[in-house]
């Protein structure tokens, strides 16, 4: 579930005031490693060149590149990972746009149309693209994807280019997903912490098949974790599951602010205090906060 802060609406989405991020963040209490990535963000805009799509989920604020970078110098963070969001369907020009404004510094997942040439994804991959993103969430969340028959038609061409696929579903079709989706032969990328239901437990069957996946080299996983909780702004609820995947395989997991945090209405998060909390539910381990901010980002964007 999503908490009550989090509207996704359809057609009514426009007539809900969103919020929009701080600007500056506050800073991380310390400061991250050298070489350290953001790996889950979205950039909107300028409008007047790239307009939203007339049919979408939400309507978010103006927020491009220049607004990302600026957000990563606050927080100390090198790099950035840019997500194609569904407000824009598959019109990719606005991401393709930022990741040409800091070619050293972003890297891409894209929405692919079906009918997606070879020259388009070769010019994207040129430009610093490296994923393409899948997804089949709940009826009445953030609709307007592109499904997995989609991936598994485009799969030998994703391949080749050296992509991973990233997915977002429920927790519960995950084991299945991934069982269908492994023999393509790309690394998986889950969304949003796995999008577990919290109120079932460490020992709930979603969060264990989560953990299995993990424990097996069979995923990477997302560390965007304040979408589960509606205990904001600490969202201590999450912490315990948070300790437990890092305990699962750190290898394989990367962290992500999903800035700008898209249709908040309540309980906007502030970048700077979601580090401070994956420091602290880290435990202050340096080789841990390594491994997920520096080294793993490396091994899947090429950083």
């Amino acid at each position: 579930m999503w908490p009550r802060s989090s509207v996704i609406g359809s057609s009514a989405a426009d007539e809900v005031e969103y919020l929009a991020p701080p600007d500056p963040p506050q800073a991380p209490q310390k400061a991250p490693p050298v070489g350290a990535c953001d790996c889950h963000a979205h950039v909107f805009g300028p409008f007047d060149r790239f307009p939203l799509a007339p049919e979408r989920p939400y309507t978010p604020a103006e927020l491009p590149a220049e607004r990302y970078l600026r957000m990563l110098d606050r927080i100390g963070f090198n790099y950035g990972v840019l997500v194609q969001p569904v407000a824009y369907k598959t019109d990719c020009r606005a991401l393709l746009n930022a990741l040409d404004r800091a070619p050293n510094r972003l890297r891409g997942v894209v929405l692919v149309r079906s009918d997606i040439t070879d020259e388009e994804l070769k010019q994207m991959h040129l430009r610093g693209v490296l994923g393409a993103r899948f997804s089949e969430p709940p009826p009445g969340l953030a609709q307007g994807g592109v499904g997995f028959d989609v991936l598994e038609s485009l799969a030998p061409r994703l391949a080749y280019l050296g992509w991973h696929a990233q997915i977002w579903a429920p927790c519960h079709r995950l084991g299945a997903l991934v069982q269908r989706l492994a023999p393509l032969g790309l690394p998986l990328v889950v969304d949003h912490m796995g999008y577990f239901d919290p109120s079932q437990g460490l020992d709930g069957p979603e969060f264990k098949g989560l953990l299995k996946l993990l424990r097996d080299n069979l995923i990477w996983l997302k560390l965007t974790a304040y979408r589960l909780s509606a205990r904001y702004p600490d969202y201590d609820d999450l912490a315990p599951f948070h300790r437990a995947l890092v305990e699962a395989n750190s290898d394989r997991l990367i962290w992500g602010s999903d800035w700008p945090h898209v249709h908040m209405t309540e309980g906007m998060p502030d970048v700077g205090h979601l580090v401070d909390l994956f420091d602290r539910w880290l435990g202050h381990d340096e080789a841990l906060r390594r491994r997920i901010l520096v080294d793993n980002p490396a091994a899947l964007y090429g950083f």
